[in-house]
């Protein structure tokens, strides 16, 4: 593609290049998150021959202008997308400008028009965490079974851990250690990452129970939780684990009234998070436990405890009473040098 042509190439003629090779390979994004661009860039495309009546065949770069894309934001928000979702589009779109422009410099103006559409302002909701009231129930529920004693050992794993429900069911066997001092399971994180997570002693003695029952003679490349479908045992899936737990949440909120109307595999992970930091632990090390890349990220878990804000505030000195006023002068004076009328 040459510089004088770029701006008039179609859109669409690098999307494969861009999820194909370029994300995979050099950009080093996930599987999942490839999916999520697809799916973006596939709405945009829908949105063009929907909406604007523009195949993919003629929509041009410089067709791409940031009415065009303000049309599909309007376009997503009245299908009823959620700010953030509609946030991730718009990056994906974004990020395939980006990866454009630095084919050919002549789309970087496209490319930047497009950046300065900000996101959407999203609604802030306090993310929901177990009590402890409500952690120990849900964790006592399953029965003294064989079952219950896998779904007890995935609960403990899930919250002891803080893993994401990913990382828990692509462990295998071999990614444990058990025994020792050291006991703690290798993880295969977002983006192919490797890191490992210790173990409390009670929570490795629950999962090597659980294997002595379950992995009697498996071979080590053996997933630790599977299911077995026509005598052959594969990996777990994310659906089946949810399940369980809505199970025992459901038998927990019986007796304990803490139990959230939507008990989630998360809620574990952001649980055990929380109440690291509210325990004392430093947010660098929980964001290390985590597997965040980033501390700022961590930093949605940071909620101080009702305890620790009324300390805080408690610790802080009330003024005397004869404390005298930082500036004199009539209102109106000090409202002048404040640049106020």
């Amino acid at each position: 593609m040459s510089s004088k042509s770029a701006k008039s190439a179609l859109f669409f003629s690098l999307t494969w290049d861009f999820l194909n090779e370029y994300m995979p390979k050099q950009g080093g994004r996930s599987p999942k998150t490839i999916e999520s661009y697809k799916d973006s860039l596939t709405l945009f495309r829908r949105y063009l021959n929907e909406n604007k009546h523009t195949s993919l065949g003629k929509f041009k770069f410089s067709d791409c202008t940031k009415d065009c894309v303000f049309g599909f934001r309007d376009y997503l928000e009245q299908k009823g997308s959620k700010p953030s979702t509609v946030n991730v589009r718009m990056t994906a779109i974004r990020a395939y400008l980006d990866y454009a422009a630095d084919k050919d410099v002549s789309i970087q103006s496209v490319a930047l028009a497009i950046s300065k559409i900000p996101p959407r302002k999203k609604i802030q909701k306090e993310r929901a965490v177990l009590t402890e009231e409500a952690l120990a129930t849900i964790l006592t529920a399953p029965p003294q079974t064989r079952m219950g004693m896998r779904d007890r050992a995935i609960l403990i794993t899930l919250y002891d851990s803080a893993m994401r429900l990913d990382e828990l069911l692509s462990v295998r066997l071999g990614d444990m250690s058990l025994d020792g001092e050291n006991l703690c399971i290798l993880l295969h994180g977002k983006g192919n990452k490797e890191r490992r997570t210790v173990l409390t002693e009670k929570s490795a003695s629950h999962l090597k129970q659980y294997i002595q029952v379950f992995h009697a003679g498996s071979p080590q490349n053996a997933y630790l939780f599977y299911t077995t479908i026509k005598g052959k045992m594969d990996k777990m899936s994310p659906g089946n684990v949810q399940r369980l737990i809505n199970n025992y949440a459901d038998i927990a909120s019986a007796t304990c009234p803490d139990i959230p109307g939507s008990v989630y595999p998360h809620m574990f992970r952001r649980t055990r998070a929380t109440n690291l930091y509210q325990d004392g632990v430093e947010l660098e090390l929980v964001s290390t436990i985590l597997g965040h890349a980033h501390v700022e990220t961590t930093k949605i878990y940071a909620r101080p405890s009702l305890r620790q804000m009324r300390e805080t505030l408690e610790s802080v000195p009330s003024p005397a009473a004869d404390e005298k006023p930082l500036w004199v002068g009539s209102e109106d004076e000090m409202a002048r040098r404040c640049g106020l009328r």
